[in-house]
C-alpha cells in the first residue's frame, strides 16, 4: 500500500495519463530516458506517469519528461492505478507475460509494446542495444524518438567535490565485482598523481569502499560510500573529472553528464550496455566471458582486466598518472 503522501501525489489532476512501466535499476532507467523523451513531446498534454522503484524518484525528475513516479517493487504486485484510469499504458519493461499482464488490468485506451497477443506492436529484438531498443519501440508506434537523447538535466544541488576522479567500487551482482586490490591499485597510482579520488558505493558497499581506502592509503573521509543522496551523487558524477565503474548505474550517469568514464565489462554485452559515444573507454574480455548475471563470482570477462588497463584508458582521456 502507498503512503498518503504519494497517494495524494498521484491523485488525479485532469489530464489524460500515460502510465510507464520499468520498475527496475539506475541504469535501466537511464538507457530508457531517450523513449521516455520522445513520449512527452508526442503526449505534451498527458501527464506521465513512470513505475519503479521508489528510490529512483530525485533522478526520475531529472529525465525532463516524467511528471509523477508510481513507486513499484518489480511485478509481483498490481499497479496502485484503478482500470480505466489511464489513457496510454507502456512497457518498457521487457515483453514477458507479467509485465503485460500489470499493463492489462490497467484497461488502458492504447497500450504501447512489442508484439504479442493483444499487443500490436514491432518484434522484439535480441542483441540490439537498449537505448535503441525502447526508442525504436516507441517511433514503431508513431513517436518519434532519438537513441542519443539521453543526457540528463543538471542536479539542483551542487557537487560535493567538483573536478574529483569517482571509483565506484560496489555492483548489485557479484559477478561485476572487480577485486578491491585492483581498485586500490588503481586509486593509490590517481592519489599519488595528485588527483582528489573518493570512493562511492551505496551503503551496504561502504565496507568494501573502506577496504580499498586501506589497501590504497586513502584516508576515510574520502570514502563517501553511502554517505550521498542520489542527488549528491549525480551531481558528483556530474562535475567528475573521471569516473571508474564496472556496468552500473554510476556508469550511466557518467554517460548521461557526457563525464569521461572507464567501463568494466563483466557478465553483460557491451553492444546492449555499453556506454554512447563520447569520453568513455570500455574495458572487458568477451572471448572468456560467462554471462551470468546473477552469479556470486566476477565473470572471467571483468577479471582479464587488470589496473594497468583502466590507468592506459584513463591517460587516453587526459587523466595524468
Amino acid at each position: 500500500m502507498l503512503p498518503d503522501t504519494a497517494v495524494q501525489a498521484l491523485e488525479p489532476d485532469g489530464r489524460p495519463e500515460v502510465l510507464v512501466l520499468r520498475a527496475l535499476k539506475l541504469g535501466d532507467l537511464l538507457v530508457a530516458v531517450p523513449a521516455l523523451r520522445g513520449l512527452r513531446r508526442a503526449l505534451p498534454d498527458h501527464r506521465i506517469l513512470y513505475a519503479a522503484q521508489s528510490w529512483l524518484e530525485p533522478i526520475v525528475g531529472l529525465t525532463g519528461a516524467v511528471d509523477a513516479l508510481l513507486p513499484t517493487h518489480g511485478l509481483d504486485e498490481p499497479l496502485a492505478l484503478r482500470p480505466g484510469r489511464v489513457d496510454v499504458a507502456v512497457n518498457l519493461h521487457g515483453n514477458g507475460a507479467e509485465s503485460r499482464g500489470r499493463l492489462e488490468a490497467l484497461e488502458a485506451a492504447r497500450r504501447i509494446g512489442h508484439q504479442a497477443p493483444g499487443w500490436p506492436g514491432p518484434e522484439w529484438e535480441d542483441g540490439v542495444h537498449e537505448r535503441y531498443r525502447w526508442a525504436h519501440l516507441v517511433s514503431a508506434h508513431g513517436i518519434e524518438a532519438d537513441p542519443l537523447d539521453y543526457l540528463l538535466l543538471r542536479p539542483p544541488v551542487e557537487s560535493p567535490a567538483p573536478g574529483a576522479v569517482v571509483i565506484h567500487v560496489g555492483a548489485a551482482y557479484g559477478s561485476r565485482l572487480w577485486p578491491v586490490k585492483r581498485f586500490a591499485d588503481v586509486a593509490r597510482s590517481l592519489s599519488d598523481a595528485g588527483h582528489l579520488v573518493l570512493l562511492t558505493g551505496s551503503t551496504g558497499e561502504r565496507p568494501r569502499a573502506e577496504a580499498v581506502a586501506q589497501a590504497a592509503g586513502l584516508p576515510d573521509e574520502q570514502v563517501v560510500a553511502g554517505r550521498l543522496g542520489l542527488l549528491e551523487f549525480a551531481a558528483l558524477i556530474s562535475s567528475a573529472a573521471l569516473v571508474i565503474s564496472a556496468d552500473t548505474g554510476a556508469a550511466h550517469l557518467a554517460s548521461a553528464y557526457a563525464r569521461p568514464s572507464v567501463v568494466l565489462f563483466g557478465p553483460a554485452p557491451v553492444a546492449e550496455w555499453g556506454p554512447p559515444p563520447g569520453p568513455h573507454r570500455v574495458l572487458t574480455d568477451e572471448s572468456v566471458r560467462r554471462g551470468d548475471t546473477f552469479a556470486a563470482y566476477p565473470d572471467p570477462a571483468i577479471l582479464a582486466v587488470g589496473p594497468d588497463d583502466v590507468l592506459r584508458a584513463a591517460a587516453e582521456l587526459g587523466i595524468r598518472n
